[in-house]
């Protein structure tokens, strides 16, 4: 029975993060990863093995995750794939630079760099004059848009999310709408999800103390717990958000942040 506690637990992380990942264009890395840290010592393993496993975990479940979502925004015509085929190649560039950057990052600095860059987050859906800004009606391009979509990628390996965040923000700056931000966010977390979760069980093959049935730093048993649940609730997270007037799901997803900011510096504490 020892295996009932976790097994609950990583399918309850599911079925959030898939509402969660449909409603704000995520992957739900915002959820799994804090899920993930509390449910992984009842797996065994070092301890300090356990953030590494936790985000390279997140990121096999935004790839089922994502596509899920992305398929469902698309049917509403929500999504902006020229906007994804423009950042792929700098998102997936970024990629490799966070994974390798991640290899020489201790578990409780990931944790930090996590719940410090989510609070940071929370301030541009919390506050009018900072949410309800659009800078410009046109979505960066050539060097910046490099440096945005590289960094996107970077950020995102780093802490096991799919980086819909700060795509959404970028595109709420540049007058998108916010449902169609959250549409085209979720594409982004496939775009940044697959070679992460490849690359984390490459660098963590070699680790030792890793949880029962890891993968390097992807645990397969938790992936396919959350997975199975995610893929079933995305699609009710898109309808909510589709539901949802403009200013209501920015403030929501603003305090959502919060939340998960202060679950992670408590988490940091512990690692």
């Amino acid at each position: 029975m020892d295996w009932l506690i976790p097994a609950v637990g990583l399918l309850g992380a599911g079925l959030l993060a898939g509402f969660a990942g449909g409603v704000f264009g995520i992957g739900g890395g915002f959820v799994v990863v804090p899920a993930l840290l509390l449910m992984l010592p009842l797996l065994g393993g070092d301890h300090a093995q356990y953030a590494h496993v936790a985000i390279g975990t997140s990121a096999a479940t935004i790839i089922v995750t994502s596509i899920r979502s992305v398929m469902s925004h698309n049917k509403r015509g929500a999504v902006d794939f020229e906007i994804l085929k423009s950042w792929a190649p700098w998102i997936v560039l970024g990629d490799g630079v966070g994974v390798l950057l991640a290899s020489h990052v201790d578990g409780k600095m990931l944790t930090m760099i996590f719940a410090t860059g989510v609070l940071l987050m929370s301030l541009h859906f919390l506050l009018p004059r900072i949410g309800d800004k659009s800078l410009t009606d046109q979505m960066p391009s050539g060097v910046l848009r490099m440096g945005i979509a590289g960094g996107l990628g970077t950020f995102s390996s780093l802490l096991g999310i799919g980086g819909g965040t700060i795509a959404i923000m970028v595109m709420t700056l540049c007058g998108r709408p916010i449902h169609r931000a959250v549409g085209t966010a979720s594409g982004v977390g496939t775009l940044i999800a697959i070679p992460s979760a490849i690359g984390f069980a490459i660098i963590g093959l070699r680790e030792h103390g890793l949880p029962w049935g890891s993968l390097g730093f992807v645990n397969l048993p938790a992936t396919a717990a959350i997975a199975s649940m995610s893929i079933l609730t995305a699609p009710l997270g898109v309808a909510a958000a589709h539901s949802l007037p403009p200013s209501v799901l920015k403030r929501v997803f603003g305090v959502y942040l919060i939340v998960i900011a202060v679950v992670m510096f408590r988490n940091a504490l512990k690692v």
